[in-house]
């Protein structure tokens, strides 16, 4: 049973599974002292992988009601969290509705506001490092291996209709779990983007090694399942072979990130291009620390960059 405590500092929570091993908590003091956050201190709260309803709803409850606990950020449990408290939520947003997930929790005018900022974050790195066009001018396709909020909000992102001709010719999406596939597919009916989907159970890495044969040259795979981070390993075996020009991300930047040495293994055969977790780190968190201490934080620029310095040494120290 986890026991909170009143907040005396106006404090941030983030609910994960690891959280110590998170660079976030040497990093946040940091960006407060940078940003201007006095007293804010970050708070760490472990739950294990699915856990029971009521201690998500303990966790939010206290939330609600303490009136120095000003929001937090939730990693892994998004789903979750969200599934068993809905009803104690005084806004969603219209991300957290339509995905049917929460990665921020903040306060406005005294309601607790429930937010999916997935879609923004994820979209702002994959923006960052995807080449110009690239879907476009490869026809490549994207394999997603997870079923989560991540990929949600990945897939949401690379399926709009606004981006025209630069989205993936198909997407791929895999997961051990036929429930949460199915949630994927009713998402992704709803969006009704036109581009092709495919949803694949993958109990074995096997079969995951087998999407990953059939992709186009230049496709976009992704982990996104939390192997090599929430627990060792990697959806994938050591006998995959990526294709020809691929992009390799892992959501991931801490962990055994066997994932990323299988892809760095190929790299220089097959001409992959492999991109860690780090970046979509620093989006993830500064969008939600904007969003709970109501403050603007550039998304790029001189100000984003010092702020991913900061990141650096402070995590290095």
């Amino acid at each position: 049973m986890i026991r909170y405590s009143t907040a005396t500092r106006p404090t941030l929570y983030f609910y994960g599974v690891t959280t110590t091993k998170s660079s976030i908590m040497k990093v946040f003091p940091a960006w407060a002292a940078q940003l201007g956050l006095k007293d804010a201190m970050i708070k760490g709260v472990d739950f294990p992988l699915h856990a029971p309803a009521t201690d998500y709803r303990e966790a939010v409850e206290f939330l609600k009601h303490d009136p120095l606990s000003l929001g937090a950020l939730v990693t892994t449990h998004k789903i979750d969290l969200y599934n068993a408290c809905r009803n104690q939520f005084d806004e969603i947003d219209v991300h957290a509705r339509f995905m049917g997930e929460t990665s921020c929790l903040s306060k406005r005018a005294g309601k607790l506001v429930c937010h999916a900022k997935d879609p923004i974050s994820s979209g702002l790195t994959l923006d960052g490092f995807l080449p110009e066009r690239h879907f476009e001018r490869t026809g490549g396709e994207l394999f997603s291996m997870g079923a989560g909020g991540s990929t949600i909000a990945i897939t949401w992102h690379l399926m709009q209709k606004s981006r025209g001709a630069d989205r993936p010719s198909r997407v791929v999406v895999s997961n051990r779990s036929p429930a949460r596939l199915a949630e994927v597919r009713r998402i992704h009916r709803e969006l009704g983007a036109g581009v092709p989907v495919d949803y694949v159970l993958a109990p074995k890495s096997a079969d995951n090694d087998a999407v990953v044969a059939n992709l186009r040259p230049g496709s976009l795979i992704i982990n996104a399942t939390g192997l090599g981070k929430d627990s060792p390993g990697s959806p994938l075996s050591n006998a995959v072979q990526f294709p020809e020009n691929g992009i390799v991300w892992d959501l991931n930047y801490r962990g055994d990130l066997r994932f990323l040495d299988q892809a760095r293994a190929q790299a220089s055969q097959r001409n992959l291009h492999i991109q860690d977790g780090w970046t979509y780190f620093l989006h993830g968190w500064t969008q939600v620390i904007a969003e709970v201490f109501h403050i603007d934080i550039p998304t790029s620029g001189p100000a984003f960059d010092a702020l991913s310095e900061i990141a650096i040494g402070a995590a290095k120290g």
